[in-house]
């Protein structure tokens, strides 16, 4: 009987352990009032501000969903610009408190580190660009071309693998920000520029004259992009998670920003628990029950987050393809909350 109190008393003392811990992120969120979030220093359709400071894309709208949860104000966010060298550092020393900035999620990043990745919020993969007037239509057709691409990032890495599975030769010209590589690419300094397919978007639009490139159809790599968090404190990589999973399950119901105040009166028990007027799942982020609605009033489901940022409301006008829903021929599925 001692033995089991001793071994009732550890794990209680654990627990109230692992629960201080959890809720260091979310309690200086809270304390201090705004949350940090460290973005990119400017990609168009994921984060990128404009001259009077003001921020879009697809990954501000996800720091903004996660202040919206806590703080009911989508605008309570300071935009930490990082390149893509600092990103890590910045997280790993609390500059920011949370990573959304196009980062793709590899297993060396998340076992050594020091910090986890929550969740997918976009599937992506390596592409190519080139000028039209090469008359290349395949990557396959890139033997000894020179090839623009970015230091410190799982680009360069691939672009070797991709070069040496085929037995293909390349010479790399590498920089040390995305902003030095395009406009390296756009005076010819070589022939290819590489990076995510949806940088290749983005990136295509700073081009002198956009028209006159051509994105290659071959995808060279899993890029699994997605927000991070500094590890020790799971009740915040679980409030980061599930932000995305209400966007997400938000999208699957049919519930948006437009219809949201409507549906507060809907009979579906899984909308019920969306939104807070049943059950207390809010309670088990550190937030209020109405966390979710706060998310889809403040910021949209994701399906209204890619459309306006990346999708065919954008410049960019990429086409949904994994990233729709799962029973839409895509990857994107929330488990539910219940």
């Amino acid at each position: 009987m001692k033995k089991l109190l001793m071994t009732v008393a550890a794990g209680a003392a654990l627990a109230i352990s692992a629960s201080a811990v959890s809720a260091q992120t979310l309690n200086q969120v809270k304390q201090r009032g705004v949350l940090q979030c460290g973005s990119n220093t400017g990609l168009a359709g994921f984060g990128q501000p404009d001259a009077q400071g003001n921020w879009t894309g697809l990954d501000v709208d996800f720091c903004r969903a996660v202040a919206a949860a806590i703080f009911n104000d989508p605008a309570k966010v300071k935009f930490v610009p990082l390149s893509a060298k600092d990103r890590f550092t910045a997280l790993q020393s609390g500059e920011v408190d949370l990573l959304v900035r196009n980062t793709t999620w590899t297993m060396s990043r998340d076992t050594s580190l020091g910090l986890e990745f929550a969740v997918v919020n976009y599937y992506d993969g390596q592409g190519f660009m080139v000028r039209k007037k090469l008359n290349v239509k395949s990557a396959m057709d890139l033997s000894g071309a020179s090839v623009c691409s970015q230091q410190g990032t799982t680009t360069e890495l691939n672009l070797a693998d991709f070069f040496r599975a085929n037995k293909l030769k390349y010479e790399p010209v590498i920089f040390a920000t995305s902003d030095e590589t395009i406009k390296a690419y756009d005076a010819g300094r070589c022939d290819v520029f590489t990076t995510d397919a949806s940088g290749l978007y983005a990136e295509r639009l700073k081009l002198t004259n956009p028209d006159d490139h051509m994105i290659l159809p071959e995808i060279i790599s899993k890029e699994p992009l997605g927000p991070s968090v500094r590890q020790g404190d799971p009740q915040w990589n679980d409030l980061i998670k599930w932000t995305h999973f209400a966007m997400v399950n938000a999208e699957e119901l049919g519930v948006s920003r437009a219809n949201v105040d409507e549906q507060l009166k809907s009979a579906n028990p899984e909308i019920k628990r969306l939104l807070g007027t049943e059950g207390k799942f809010g309670e088990m982020l550190g937030l209020t029950d109405d966390w979710a609605y706060r998310i889809i009033k403040h910021v949209g489901n994701y399906g209204e987050v890619f459309e306006r940022n990346v999708g065919q409301g954008s410049r960019l006008k990429i086409a949904r393809g994994v990233n729709a829903l799962w029973n839409k021929g895509g990857l994107q599925y929330a488990p539910p909350i219940r």
